[in-house]
């Protein structure tokens, strides 16, 4: 067993930095749910920058268990628990989201709460594709699945109970403004003035929001699982799961589409620390207009104001990211070679924030 994963307490009690999953402690959590029988089997899931996901096997189940990074954690991030219920409230809307079969409160287990779901096979798509996906049509409709998914989150009816409890969507990009403009100070050992000077920016030129639905906060291609391409089928690419539900509110959806364009790789423009699915940039995805044309060609909204929300993104990315180098500087993240880039990564999404400012034209009036 690696430092990340031991098989007891008293082996975690001998490490120097706590262990981000102790087997016997998991172990009894599913025995007491009825999740399977007999020994575990665990693995690491991904590189996540921020929580943390294992698959683990077990006679009779496939779970998947995720959980936050190891404490200390900054207020009112890495929240597993809203996660879980994000997920719950839309499962009953028909939206593609893993079953929640457990969630654990007590901090006590593994330091931090968790929950676990239902294995869902599937692609999630990076910086690797499928034969499958071998040619530009296929490629395209990788892109189109993923615009038609982001609409489908925009249309689940947000009056219904237990998804209006989600978020107060009233005021949510003000919030968001003045939220993170609160945290950097708290999140940076740095000055960058270009932080200060888009926060004023962002406050001056608010947008109105024209509509109210759940927004994920995090949208992108690398947080859908699609369904496996079947051997001498041609269905088409379905989305089987939208994962990684942190961030999710009410709000303003054309937050998720400028967050998803303004991340989003393409083609002939230099990469970012945020380029998460450098595949987008081969022959056949759409280009970000074509995503932002997709997404028109369904939606009732007016999406000139875009830009806004595309430098909005990409400045509360850089806040937040500026967290994780300061727990490096620190010494909390040990090896991180990630959070060690954020030294340049950071300022040079600021300045893809700024140009993103530079684009918006439209007059408007307060926002709501």
């Amino acid at each position: 067993m690696s430092a990340e994963i031991v098989q007891s307490t008293h082996e975690a009690r001998q490490l120097q930095m706590p262990p981000l999953l102790i087997v016997e402690e998991v172990q009894k959590f599913l025995d007491a749910h009825g999740l399977g029988t007999g020994e575990l089997e665990v693995f690491r899931v991904g590189e996540g920058q921020s929580n943390v996901t294992f698959r683990i096997l077990r006679q009779g189940t496939d779970l998947v268990l995720r959980r936050g990074p190891r404490p200390p954690l900054p207020k009112s991030t890495h929240d597993m628990l809203r996660e879980a219920r994000v997920q719950q409230a839309l499962a009953g809307h028909s939206f593609p989201v893993p079953r929640i079969r457990a969630v654990c409160e007590d901090q006590s287990l593994l330091g931090v709460p968790f929950y676990v779901m239902d294995y869902i096979p599937g692609d999630v798509i990076t910086d690797s594709l499928a034969p499958a996906y071998g040619t530009p049509e296929s490629r395209r409709q990788l892109s189109s699945a993923m615009v038609e998914t982001l609409q489908q989150l925009h249309s689940v009816d947000v009056s219904h109970p237990e998804v209006a409890a989600l978020g107060r969507p009233e005021g949510y990009l003000q919030r968001q403004v003045d939220r993170f403009a609160q945290l950097w100070p708290m999140n940076t050992r740095r000055e960058i003035r270009l932080v200060d000077e888009l926060s004023r920016w962002l406050r001056d030129h608010l947008p109105t929001t024209q509509r109210h639905t759940v927004i994920h906060g995090d949208f992108r291609m690398g947080n859908l699982m699609y369904s496996p391409p079947q051997p001498g089928k041609t269905s088409l690419p379905r989305v089987e799961a939208v994962l990684d539900w942190e961030m999710a509110t009410l709000g303003d959806p054309l937050a998720d589409l400028g967050y998803l364009t303004a991340t989003y790789a393409q083609a002939g423009e230099p990469g970012t620390v945020l380029e998460l699915t450098s595949v987008t940039r081969q022959e056949g995805f759409h280009s970000r207009d074509e995503l932002v044309e997709a997404y028109a060609g369904q939606s009732s909204l007016d999406l000139d104001a875009l830009p806004w929300y595309q430098t909005m993104a990409l400045w509360k990315a850089a806040i937040f990211c500026e967290a994780m180098y300061t727990r490096w500087l620190k010494g909390e993240r040990p090896g991180d070679s990630f959070a060690q880039s954020l030294e340049r990564g950071i300022p040079e999404l600021l300045e893809q924030a700024l140009n993103y400012s530079r684009k918006f034209r439209v007059k408007t009036g307060s926002g709501c």
